[in-house]
């Protein structure tokens, strides 16, 4: 993936007035990097299709190989055959593994590295180790794992001493961040007893724990739970399909959609639809309420903006948080002002997005209040160009993107921050836009 050390300080978008067209979406990396990881704990041989190549996809895909799981991968990366594991992976020695700033990758590699035997030290860069995974590790080591920090209390780098999970009953808060319970989920069938797993608080971004349970049914687990609540997942050993086909990435289609609702166009996103098993597909629902006319297919959607004018919101997305950022910048073309709440999230992602998105939308004029759970935006009167700082987070580059749709040019720096779930974005982008 030799494209991915080149990085640009910076990207001239000019003033564009239309965005029409047709794009396929690269694969989701929340199901590519969940599928790659349970591939690996499976009996049997899985063949993955229409896989995500990005940062976040390579940083898992090379941890496995490096933990001795077989994985051939197609001339394009597009597909990877899978040998599993058919159980925990144990190694000799110390493996260090290096994850970059994949915090899927991360919480679920932690958790998943505490069934088998062996030593693991997993970190990544400056970012990582600032990410919280308190919550995640107090779970593991209840139930009898051996987690170690190795810089700063309750953040990465951690060093596990596996010895296997005992399995039973586990506590885990659902406020912080939904991947402490995806990392549990994933690991539970090959705890020493079967695991009920109860959410403490709120739980934060539902829509990924289905994601989740619907990756581990393809492979043979179903997980029972109640009110997503409590979660009852029996012993057994994942079971490959033969084949999995990794659907368009969902998070992803937020920007042409949406582009075509500030540009008044029309576009349609191929390779996910109304039978996604992602919850940002629910991005659809908040474009139709701020006037944006959208019909979904099998396997498309499409944004008809021709004629429309954008309205502000008061919404929780809490269930959408990386759909919400773009929300946060279509408010900047609404008639009204606009509120996001659902959001404290946003505080522990790649970067503290509610900081960093209030601190750019400013820039082009709009005004902007914000607590630890919302923003409110007031659009501007006029626009004004600006020169975007994305903080090494893809959203913001993406999002931000969509503002020279509104005839004012816009400077992204540091664009290839894109290869970790889009690299192909400002292609697509510039492609279809004019």
């Amino acid at each position: 993936m030799d494209e991915f050390q080149f990085r640009p300080s910076y990207i001239q978008l000019p003033a564009f007035s239309t965005f029409s067209g047709e794009v396929r979406l690269p694969g989701s990396k929340s199901i590519t990097n969940r599928a790659f990881l349970i591939a690996a704990l499976a009996r049997g041989t899985t063949r993955l299709h229409n896989l995500l190549k990005s940062d976040d996809t390579r940083y898992m895909g090379e941890a496995l190989q490096k933990l001795g799981v077989k994985i051939d991968f197609s001339d394009d990366y597009s597909e990877a055959v899978v040998t599993g594991n058919a159980g925990p992976i144990s190694v000799e020695g110390v493996v260090d593994l290096y994850l970059g700033n994949a915090g899927t990758a991360m919480r679920s590699l932690t958790a998943a590295l505490t069934l088998g035997r062996g030593e693991f030290s997993l970190g990544g860069e400056e970012r990582m180790s600032e990410r919280p995974i308190r919550d995640l590790v107090d779970a593991l080591c209840s139930l009898g794992a051996s987690i170690e920090y190795r810089e700063t209390e309750g953040y990465p780098p951690v060093h596990i001493k596996a010895s296997g999970l005992a399995g039973g009953y586990v506590e885990v808060n659902g406020n912080i961040s939904s991947q402490y319970l995806t990392a549990l989920l994933i690991c539970a069938p090959y705890c020493k007893a079967p695991l009920h797993i109860h959410v403490k608080g709120e739980l934060i971004s539902a829509p990924y724990i289905e994601l989740t349970m619907d990756v581990m049914r393809s492979f043979g687990i179903e997980v029972r739970h109640e009110n997503l609540r409590d979660f009852y997942v029996p012993q057994g050993v994942y079971t490959a399909p033969a084949d999995y086909d990794v659907e368009g990435d969902a998070s992803s289609a937020s920007y042409p959609l949406a582009a075509a609702a500030i540009a008044r166009g029309k576009v349609r996103v191929l390779g996910v639809g109304k039978d996604s098993i992602q919850g940002d597909v629910a991005f659809v629902d908040v474009l139709r309420k701020m006037g944006a006319r959208v019909e979904v297919g099998p396997d498309w959607i499409e944004c008809d903006g021709t004629g429309c004018s954008l309205h502000g919101v008061d919404l929780n997305l809490n269930d959408i948080p990386d759909a919400a950022m773009t929300v946060s910048v279509l408010a900047l073309f609404a008639d009204s002002p606009s509120k996001i709440s659902g959001i404290a999230s946003w505080r522990v992602k790649e970067t503290d997005r509610i900081a960093a998105i209030s601190a750019e939308l400013q820039k082009f004029g709009a005004r902007v209040t914000t607590d630890m759970d919302s923003i409110t935006i007031v659009p501007p009167e006029k626009l004004v160009p600006a020169t975007v700082e994305t903080y090494n987070d893809h959203r913001m580059a993406m999002c931000f993107s969509l503002v020279s749709l509104g005839g004012v040019a816009v400077k992204i720096m540091d664009p290839a921050c894109v290869n970790k779930t889009y690299p192909h974005f400002f292609e697509d982008f510039t492609r279809l836009a004019k």
